[in-house]
C-alpha cells in the first residue's frame, strides 16, 4: 500500500511537471525564442558584410532632393540604360512594383518601356495579393497570360499539405508586361513578432508556383528554368543547390542568413545613390567624366530599389530584421540572393531534436538533484547551462538554429520542481521517521529534539519534576503460566491503554522496563502543576486497569493488579550517554525514591503510594492514609509515605 502511494505521488508529480513543461515550451516558442533568435543572428551569424559581387542602386534621400518625387519613368530608364549600355552587369533586379501608367508623361513611360525591352538580363518584381473576392473573367484571363509568359518549370514532389494563399496580383500595364522578360515575387512575410526571418522562395498564385525575385535571378544567372520542390528542399540540379525549406501558409520559405552592416550605413551590401548613376550617364553622354565609373558594375549583380525617408509616403521601403529595425527592402532582397549564390542558409533544428534535448536535460537535472548535494547540483547545472549555451553559439556560427531559451527554461523549471519534489518527499520521510521514532521515544521528546536539531549534545539541567512508576504485581509468576505471545498481547494492550492517559496529563513516558512504566511530569513539557497531574494520571490509570481486569477475566486471562509510586523533587533532566548515542532521561536520588516507594505497595498491600514531597502539592485534592516512619533502602532516616485512597 505504501509503495502504491509513493508511485501515485510520483506519477502525479510527473504529470504536473509535464503539464508545466508544455506550457513553458509553448510560451517560449511563441515569445522568447524569436527574440533570442534575432540576437543570435545579430551576434553570431551576421559576422561579415554581404558579398562584394552584389551591389545596390537606391533611390535615396539624396536622389529625391535633386529630382522631386514622384519620379518620371525616364529617370528609371536612365539607370537601366547606364547599366545595360555602359556597365554590363551580370544581371539586374528591379525591386519595385509598376502597376499604373504615367498619363501626364506618356513619352517618359515609352522611353522606360523601350529601355526595359532592350535589356535581356533584367528581372522585375511582381506582388501577389490576397483578395476577399473571387477572380472575375478578366483576372482569370490575366493569370493565364501571366503564367504563359513568366512561369518556370517547377517539379512539385511535395507530399504534405499545399497552401494556396494568394488569389490576386497587382497587374502590369500592357506596355510594361510586353517589355518585361523575367519576373519574381517580392512578397516578404513577417513572423509573429513582426520580424523578417524567412524568405518566401516560392509562392502559389491561382494554383501555379512562382519563384521569388532572388530565386528567379539565381536561375537566370545559372541559365536554368527548372526547379525541383520536395517537402524539405528546393533543388537546382544544374548547380547542386539545395535550399532547406519549410512549407507554411504563406509560401515555401527558408530561414535567412543575414549579414553585418557596412560601416556607417544601413545596408549589408555596397550601396550607390540612384542620382549619381543618372548624373554619371548624363556626363558620359556629354563627354565628361562620370561620377561613378561604369566599371564599378561590370560583371556585378545589381539590384535597383527605393528607400527615401524624406520623400512621399510609401517610398521608405523598410522592414524589421534581426540585424536592423528598419532594414531596406532592396537590401533584404539582395540578402536572399546572396544566400542562394553562396549557399548560406540557416537551418532550424527539427522538432524531434528539440524534444530530445528537452527530455535529456530534464532527465539529467533529476539525476543530479537525486544524487548530489544542493550546492553540487547547482554548480553542475550552471555548468551544463553554460555548456549548452556555448553549444548553441557554435551551432548558430555554423548556420544551425537550435532552441536557446526553451531547454534552459525547462532546466530551470525542472530544477525548481525537482527540489520541490525532493523537499516534499524528504518532508514526508522525516514525518514517517518522526512517527516511527515516536513509538520508541516520547512524541514530546521527539518534538524537543526536532526543535533543537542543531544543538543536540550531552548535558541538561536541574529541574523539579514528578516521577511516576507503575508496575504489574507478580508479573513474573503470571508470565510463567502463559506463552511469550500471550504475555506480549497483555502487555501491549495494557501499555496501549495507559499511554494516552499519561499524555493527557502532560506526562512523558521515559521508558518501559519489562512490565513497568516510568513517566516524567514537568519536563520536557513545562507544567507548574506536574505533581497534581501525575496524581490525577495515576488515579485514571488505576480505573482503566480495573476495566481491563474485568475484560481479561472474562477472556480467561489472569487477574492483573498494578502498583503506582510517585515522588516529586529535584533531578537532572537531559541527554546522557555518548556522543554517538544519547538518551533523554531523568536521573537522581528522587527517581530511585519513586521506584522504591512503588515497591512498598507489595509490603502494605496497597495500589497507590506517594511521597511526602508529592503530598505537599496535592493535599487539597487527595484523601490519604499516612504510613509513618518507613525505612527506605538507601536512606539513613526513616520517612513518611502516603496511600492515596481517593481524589476529592
Amino acid at each position: 500500500m505504501k509503495v502504491f502511494k509513493q508511485k501515485t505521488f510520483f506519477i502525479k508529480s510527473l504529470l504536473i511537471h509535464i503539464f508545466l513543461s508544455v506550457i513553458i515550451v509553448l510560451l517560449s516558442w511563441q515569445f522568447f525564442e524569436p527574440a533570442v533568435y534575432n540576437l543570435m543572428q545579430e551576434w553570431f551569424v551576421a559576422r561579415n558584410p554581404g558579398s562584394d559581387e552584389i551591389v545596390l542602386i537606391v533611390i535615396d534621400d539624396k536622389s529625391t532632393e535633386q529630382y522631386r518625387w514622384p519620379w518620371q519613368r525616364y529617370l528609371y530608364a536612365e539607370i537601366f540604360e547606364y547599366l545595360n549600355d555602359y556597365s554590363k552587369p551580370k544581371i539586374i533586379g528591379f525591386d519595385a512594383i509598376l502597376a499604373t501608367l504615367d498619363k501626364d508623361n506618356p513619352k517618359s513611360d515609352t522611353y522606360f518601356f523601350n529601355t526595359v525591352n532592350r535589356i535581356k538580363n533584367l528581372v522585375v518584381g511582381f506582388s501577389p495579393l490576397i483578395s476577399s473576392t473571387e477572380p472575375d473573367n478578366e483576372k482569370i484571363s490575366y493569370f493565364k497570360k501571366f503564367n504563359n509568359k513568366f512561369a518556370v518549370n517547377i517539379d512539385d514532389r511535395r507530399t504534405k499539405d499545399k497552401y494556396d494563399r494568394f488569389n490576386d496580383i497587382s497587374p502590369f500595364p500592357d506596355a510594361y508586361f510586353n517589355a518585361v522578360k523575367y519576373t519574381g515575387s517580392v512578397n516578404t512575410t513577417q513572423n509573429s513578432n513582426g520580424y523578417v526571418t524567412l524568405c518566401d522562395q516560392i509562392i502559389t498564385l491561382d494554383k501555379e508556383l512562382y519563384p521569388s525575385l532572388s530565386l528567379r535571378m539565381y536561375m537566370l544567372l545559372n541559365n536554368t528554368g527548372t526547379l525541383t520542390l520536395t517537402d524539405k528542399n528546393i533543388i537546382v540540379d544544374e548547380t547542386n543547390l539545395k535550399i532547406p525549406t519549410i512549407n507554411t501558409y504563406s509560401a515555401v520559405q527558408n530561414f535567412v542568413h543575414f549579414y553585418s552592416l557596412y560601416p556607417n550605413t544601413e545596408y549589408t551590401h555596397k550601396k550607390y545613390s540612384a542620382v549619381d548613376i543618372i548624373n554619371s550617364l548624363q556626363n558620359i553622354k556629354q563627354g565628361k567624366k562620370p561620377i561613378i565609373s561604369p566599371e564599378e558594375f561590370k560583371d556585378k549583380i545589381v539590384l535597383v530599389g527605393a528607400n527615401a525617408k524624406s520623400a512621399a509616403m510609401g517610398l521608405e521601403d523598410v522592414l524589421p530584421t534581426p540585424i536592423l529595425q528598419k532594414h531596406p527592402g532592396v537590401d533584404i532582397q539582395a540578402t536572399y540572393l546572396d544566400n542562394l549564390i553562396n549557399k548560406q542558409f540557416v537551418k532550424q533544428t527539427s522538432l524531434t531534436f528539440d524534444l530530445f534535448i528537452i527530455v535529456l536535460l530534464t532527465a539529467v537535472v533529476f539525476a543530479l538533484i537525486i544524487n548530489l548535494t544542493f550546492l553540487q547540483s547547482i554548480i553542475t547545472l550552471i555548468l551544463i547551462a553554460a555548456v549548452y549555451f556555448i553549444f548553441t553559439i557554435i551551432c548558430f556560427m555554423n548556420n544551425i538554429a537550435p532552441n536557446v531559451i526553451t531547454p534552459l527554461a525547462i532546466q530551470l523549471i525542472t530544477m525548481i520542481f525537482g527540489y520541490s519534489y525532493r523537499f516534499i518527499l524528504e518532508g514526508r520521510n522525516k514525518e514517517k521517521i518522526k512517527q516511527a521514532m515516536g513509538k520508541y521515544i516520547s512524541q514530546d521528546i521527539m518534538q524537543n529534539v526536532v526543535k533543537n536539531i542543531d544543538d543536540i549534545k550531552l548535558g541538561g539541567k536541574k529541574a523539579v519534576v514528578t516521577v511516576l512508576f507503575a508496575d504489574i504485581r507478580g508479573f513474573t509468576s503470571i508470565s510463567e503460566k502463559l506463552t511469550a505471545e500471550e504475555v506480549s498481547v497483555i502487555l501491549n494492550e495494557y501499555f496501549t491503554e495507559i499511554e494516552p492517559i499519561i499524555t493527557k496529563y502532560n506526562g512523558v513516558i521515559n521508558k518501559f522496563i519489562g512490565d513497568a512504566v516510568m513517566a516524567i511530569f514537568g519536563e520536557p513539557i513545562q507544567d507548574l502543576n506536574h505533581a497534581k497531574n501525575a496524581v490525577l494520571c495515576a488515579n485514571e490509570i488505576l480505573k482503566k486497569v480495573d476495566e481491563l481486569r474485568d475484560k481479561w477475566i472474562f477472556e480467561g486471562k489472569p487477574k492483573i493488579e498494578i502498583g503506582i509510586g510517585i515522588n516529586t523533587g529535584e533531578a537532572f533532566v537531559g541527554n546522557i550517554g555518548s556522543e554517538k548515542r544519547l538518551e533523554y532521561t531523568v536521573i537522581g536520588d528522587m527517581v530511585n525514591l519513586a521506584s522504591r516507594i512503588e515497591s512498598y505497595n507489595k509490603v502494605y498491600k496497597t495500589n497507590f503510594l506517594i511521597s511526602s514531597s508529592t503530598y505537599s502539592y496535592v493535599s487539597n485534592i487527595a484523601d490519604v492514609i499516612k504510613i509513618s516512619e518507613v525505612t527506605i533502602r538507601g536512606k539513613s532516616k526513616k520517612m513518611d509515605i502516603y496511600e492515596v485512597l481517593r481524589l476529592t
